[in-house]
């Protein structure tokens, strides 16, 4: 059983997306080093997108080897494969078109005018079946087990594209697709709550006083089918990166790091 959050609280979305890109780095140096291939999964957002930026402009990203690094989404944007809502078509343009990555380990979920075309549960379950095949014996289970797993959260709480009062909430699937879904897009692809629970080391980026309440809630004892961002635990390591506006309704001696 992973151990209870951590929380790490920065000024701003800047000196957090900073802080993020440095452990994001050496993270992936160390793992490196270990002689595995690190897997890491991508979210979207505008704190996600900082990031991207962030580790695309620091000078130590050339410590890591991008060719030997796999790369998922937590979850995607059912729209087509140019539309720049898409979480890849952001990440693509923030951060992965400037790295030399293998692009057989660069795993997109397909796009609605991709193979499937407007078949999203075909899309759904293409992305669980490449979960699955990724697997290894060492990974005890149908999906893989990830170095990081980065997550958002929004005000409603909602993670990945798991929303309150949402169906998809209850799949056990490794993916599910999600329609209707109260943030436009309505048509979107997601991880569920067991593969986001298959990271090593899960973390939570978030920014913003609208978020304060669903971090509150989140690390607060509210249940995953009320707040969907208390879900995934890390398997080593559950840690959330506020800065200080999201933080503002923790109580002060909430428990951080060392104390």
């Amino acid at each position: 059983m992973s151990r209870p959050p951590e929380v790490v609280v920065h000024r701003d979305a800047d000196v957090l997306a900073a802080a993020v890109a440095a452990r994001l780095l050496t993270r992936l140096v160390d793992v490196q080093s270990s002689g595995r291939v690190p897997s890491v999964v991508l979210t979207g957002g505008s704190i996600a997108r900082h990031v991207h930026r962030a580790v695309r402009d620091s000078p130590a990203r050339g410590a890591v080897d991008w060719a030997r690094l796999d790369v998922w989404w937590g979850d995607e944007r059912f729209v087509s494969a140019a539309d720049p809502e898409r979480n890849e078509a952001q990440a693509r343009a923030d951060l992965l078109d400037a790295l030399p990555l293998d692009p057989g380990r660069v795993r997109p979920v397909a796009a609605s005018d991709g193979p499937f075309g407007a078949d999203v549960e075909a899309a759904a379950a293409d992305y669980g079946e490449q979960l699955a095949s990724a697997s290894r014996f060492e990974d005890h289970g149908d999906v893989p087990v990830f170095d990081v797993l980065m997550l958002g959260v929004g005000p409603d709480g909602h993670v990945a594209s798991l929303f309150p009062d949402h169906p998809a909430r209850y799949d056990e699937r490794a993916v599910v697709a999600v329609r209707d879904s109260p943030k436009p897009p309505p048509t979107r692809v997601s991880m569920t709550f067991p593969t986001l629970s298959r990271g090593r080391e899960v973390w939570f980026l978030v920014t913003g006083q609208d978020k304060a309440p669903a971090v509150r809630m989140a690390l607060g004892g509210a249940g995953q089918m009320q707040v969907p961002a208390a879900g995934p635990r890390g398997l080593d390591r559950t840690l959330w990166m506020l800065d200080s506006a999201a933080a503002a309704q923790l109580p002060p001696d909430y428990p951080r790091p060392g104390s």
